[in-house]
């Protein structure tokens, strides 16, 4: 599984160019489009179209063809086989039939994109392409409002306006994003706005609705603390003198509606004051 650039030529690593120039056969989604990558490095080779309506036949025919001792590569029109594009049927098919499959890691619009977005990225979330109808990506987005990470989109340029408009439907005017757009490619753009002010800067900007994009959304806002009144801590203390500090904060939890963590939190601290 050869990762190829998504835009500039000369991304193509020395591990990937060594695989390709040493395999027998190239997997391809656009066999025109890894012709040219191919081209431009001097190779020659047989290319196979794989794309994800005949993934599983040609995924057999591969198995067939490693059991002849041919070496194969598969490469997608750009980025990391797999990663929103063909590769997973094809591997799993591989990996049943006995035979190994190796990742030569490389570009990634994902990857590349948080690299530089300057957001908190120790958890995220890569949801692949939103839905095209709007009621449903509004759904969507709202499984996502109160995520404490980072989610990663990739959305066609000719929704982004629309897709923006949903996001400031569901999130508000003031939720931060990123768009990352045509990565690595003469017109790379970052734009890191709120949610509102993207939306406006694309709607006055066509520019920005050309190439491959992107989207960033940022972690929600910690909510705000709950103030717990000191009658509630004077029985939150009493019952965790009397119970299990858990079973003290579940119940009280239930009984009042404020968050069983911070309960359970104060619990433990009343306890260890004692």
């Amino acid at each position: 599984m050869v990762a190829t650039p998504i835009g500039n030529l000369a991304d193509l690593t020395l591990r990937a160019y060594a695989a390709l120039s040493a395999c027998d056969i190239v997997l391809a989604e656009d066999t025109r489009v890894s012709g040219a990558l191919l081209s431009a490095y001097g190779l020659h080779k047989k290319l196979v179209s794989l794309r994800e309506h005949n993934e599983a036949a040609v995924a057999e025919r591969v198995v067939g063809w490693l059991g002849e001792g041919q070496k194969i590569v598969q490469v997608s029109d750009a980025g990391t086989p797999g990663i929103s594009d063909p590769g997973a049927r094809l591997a799993a098919t591989v990996w049943a039939a006995g035979y190994r499959v190796c990742p030569l890691p490389g570009p990634s619009a994902v990857v590349s994109a948080l690299s530089a977005a300057g957001l908190d990225t120790g958890r995220f979330l890569f949801a692949g392409f939103l839905p095209p109808k709007s009621g449903q990506r509004r759904a969507q987005l709202e499984a996502w409002r109160e995520a404490d990470y980072a989610v990663v989109c990739y959305e066609a340029p000719h929704r982004l306006l629309d897709c923006l408009e949903d996001m400031v439907a569901v999130y508000g005017e003031n939720r931060p994003l990123v768009l990352a757009r045509e990565l690595t490619k003469t017109f790379e753009t970052f734009l890191r706005l709120p949610a509102g002010e993207l939306a406006e800067r694309v709607r006055a900007d066509s520019n920005q609705q050309r190439g491959e994009c992107v989207l960033i959304i940022d972690a929600a806002p910690p909510a705000p603390a709950e103030e717990i009144d000191a009658a509630t801590l004077s029985l939150l203390e009493g019952m965790a003198a009397a119970m299990p500090v858990k079973q003290a904060a579940g119940l009280l939890a239930e009984y009042t509606g404020l968050p069983r963590k911070k309960l359970y939190e104060l619990a433990l601290k009343s306890r260890g004051n004692d």
